[in-house]
């Protein structure tokens, strides 16, 4: 309601919203991540183990990790345990998570950056370029404001919303103090999310460093950067009193820079954040030293970046590279965050993984879709304010010399060279999807997993180390665990569909996927209750190298590194607001799989690099889900 929103002189809205619930009102008594039992941790890694490996392989394995278990291992997991202990303001993967992000030397884009795009805005008249960037530009300052108002909504995970989600419910909450809000929620079956990464989307950067990275934020800067035709811009959207400028003068701001005709620079800056960190560290050095420091600082401290790209996109194909890296002249990798629009108004967000996940991100997104779409600042007919934009836009101009023009040269090569290796793949299934798998009783991620699975083993005939994300914000300062979808459920399962399946009635095959399904369910509540084994690993593995001891022989074991290749990498995200997502293969060998089962189809993007044929992949995918289908109606099927 109007009256709810706080408003500005100028009749726009500030917030998007006053929750009566203040947003961190839950952060203070948030359960702490688990550190699993180091026995439960050495099972879940055999089992994970055992569907990769033949016998002999399983036994020298299963050998290591039990000597492992009771000697160094069983030391280890004691001093993991004590330290967890002296440090209950945060969780045992936070500081070994962020190393391990801002050690990476690889480069941001393809390597970590993933992107979502969004949906059109259903009034189609609004999806005009200078349109939708000043209206989502100016939700995503609503949406920072009322952030840091604390009348952002705190994010809840509801198991029982009739109870929970619910103004009787927030009026009683909210005077339930602090430190033991989060019991009053789980007795009515909401679990509120942990809110630590949010401060991070605006005004943060990653700041390139020898051997490690910096996250680098200051909430102070007023400013917007926008990038248009590899040329950077930036100007006020907050003033003096902390007040949004009027939409009418961000539109106009906007419009300004559109119709700006300055040629593309010969040696655009962008493509420096699409290197090798180390390499971009020095040359970041050369560039401070050589008079860029004020300029740099403006990029850096920006409110986000917004990236306007000067054409329409022709497919979803074509939407799915421009958002996963698009053209690095007008791109800016290091930012928390870019809202990238393209001429025909298609939106999309860029973001650097280290500061926090998709679970973040998401949030952002689905409020910046809502609002932008529900009250848009701006109309249609809306005339941009009579200001002087010249004066308030400012162009940010760099001083290069022979050294950074060479850097940016070579960069330019890089980076060409890997994007063109890429190649990015879709599908979508439209026989089906959680509708017709909740009726049958089986998860429908259980399903697309086990598509997977069979996929591969029809296109390589082998099962491979395979990764799903799953995120532990139920927890203090959780990030995520690895769920493992291969399993000897689903390579069972698998082979009996794709070699097999003249053997094994329709019966038989359905209570195989049964069985898929129940194992699936079980490691995806374990690892969203921080009971993977993953992290677990990664935190001993990391102190050990902390305290300077040899790698233990656990470790070296070909195995623990072949399951830390990881083939298939896959994340699943569904939301009103995002059309697609995807990333890049973590391994040179690997496919990137982007996917989202809707009620009624599947949707599957896969990247991969030359060594792969995701095309084939994905023609794999979709006879697998078609197999998996017909089975579950009680169909049969020929091979």
């Amino acid at each position: 309601a109007p009256g709810r929103r706080g408003y500005s002189g100028a009749g726009a809205a500030e917030f998007l919203h006053r929750s009566i619930v203040p947003t961190m009102h839950y952060q203070k008594s948030l359960p702490r991540l688990p550190v699993p039992k180091l026995e439960d941790t050495i099972t879940r890694y055999l089992n994970a183990q055992k569907p990769l490996l033949n016998d002999d392989q399983f036994r020298k394995t299963e050998g290591l990790a039990h000597a492992f278990e009771k000697g160094i291992g069983r030391e280890l997991h004691e001093q993991l345990v004590a330290q967890d202990n002296q440090n209950k303001h945060t969780s045992y993967i936070t500081g070994p998570w962020f190393d391990m992000y801002l050690k990476a030397r690889e480069p941001v884009v393809l390597n970590f950056n993933p992107f979502m795009s969004f949906n059109p805005d259903p009034k189609s008249e609004y999806n005009d370029q200078l349109i939708r960037a000043t209206n989502m530009t100016v939700s995503a300052i609503r949406f920072m404001k009322t952030f840091r108002a604390g009348y952002l909504e705190p994010e809840v995970f509801h198991l029982n919303p009739e109870k929970s989600d619910t103004e009787i419910f927030k009026k009683i909450i909210r005077f339930v103090p602090s430190s033991v809000s989060w019991f009053g929620a789980y007795m009515v079956n909401a679990y509120p999310l942990d809110m630590s990464q949010y401060f991070r989307l605006f005004n943060s950067t990653r700041i390139p460093k020898l051997n490690k990275d910096e996250l680098y934020t200051d909430e102070k800067a007023k400013h917007l950067l926008v990038l248009r035709n590899g040329n950077f811009y930036v100007f006020d959207v907050i003033d003096r009193d902390g007040n949004m400028l009027k939409p009418s003068e961000i539109h106009a701001h906007l419009k300004y820079i559109l119709s700006d005709n300055s040629p593309a620079p010969a040696f655009p800056l962008g493509y420096l954040t699409s290197e090798n960190r180390d390499t971009w560290a020095l040359l970041r050095k050369n560039l401070l030293e050589n008079g860029n420091e004020e300029a740099l600082q403006k990029v850096d401290s920006a409110v986000f970046c917004l990236c306007l790209d000067d054409f329409p996109i022709k497919d979803l194909v074509h939407l799915s590279h421009s958002m996963l890296h698009g053209d690095a002249a007008n791109r800016w990798y290091d930012k928390s965050f870019s809202l990238i629009i393209t001429k025909d108004g298609t939106a999309g967000i860029n973001f650097e993984h280290s500061w926090g996940d998709g679970v973040a991100v998401l949030r952002f997104q689905n409020e910046v879709f809502k609002d932008s779409t529900n009250t848009p600042a701006i109309s249609p007919q809306s005339q941009p304010a009579s200001v002087d934009s010249s004066r308030a836009v400012q162009k940010l101009d760099f001083k290069l010399n022979d050294a950074l023009k060479a850097g940016i040269t070579k960069a330019k090569q890089k980076f060409d060279a890997t994007v063109e290796s890429l190649s990015l793949n879709m599908i979508q299934f439209q026989e089906g999807g959680k509708e017709l798998l909740k009726q049958k009783k089986v998860s429908p991620d259980a399903v697309a997993q086990l598509a997977f699975q069979m996929a591969f083993l029809r296109q390589y005939d082998q099962t491979v180390a395979t990764y799903e994300s799953c995120s532990t914000a139920a927890f203090k300062h959780g990030r995520t665990e690895t769920i493992r979808p291969a399993s000897v459920h689903t390579k069972k399962c698998s082979e009996a569909f794709v070699k097999e399946l003249s053997k094994h009635s329709t019966e038989e095959l359905q209570n195989l996927i049964v069985e898929c399904s129940k194992y699936h369910g079980r490691l995806t509540k374990e690892a969203a209750m921080g009971q993977g084994f993953d992290r677990h690993l990664f935190g001993l593995r990391y102190l050990a190298s902390s305290k300077g001891l040899a790698l233990p022989e656990f470790y070296q074991d070909q195995a623990y590194a072949r399951i830390n290749h990881n083939i298939i990498s896959t994340s699943t995200l569904v939301s009103p607001a995002v059309q697609l997502g995807g990333f890049g293969p973590v391994v040179a060998d690997g496919f990137g799989v982007g996917y989202q089962v809707q009620d009624d189809w599947i949707g599957c993007n896969v990247s991969s690099y030359p060594g792969r044929n995701g095309k084939e992949f994905l023609q794999c995918i979709y006879k697998s889900l078609e197999d998996i289908f017909n089975v579950l109606k009680g169909k049969k099927i020929g091979s």
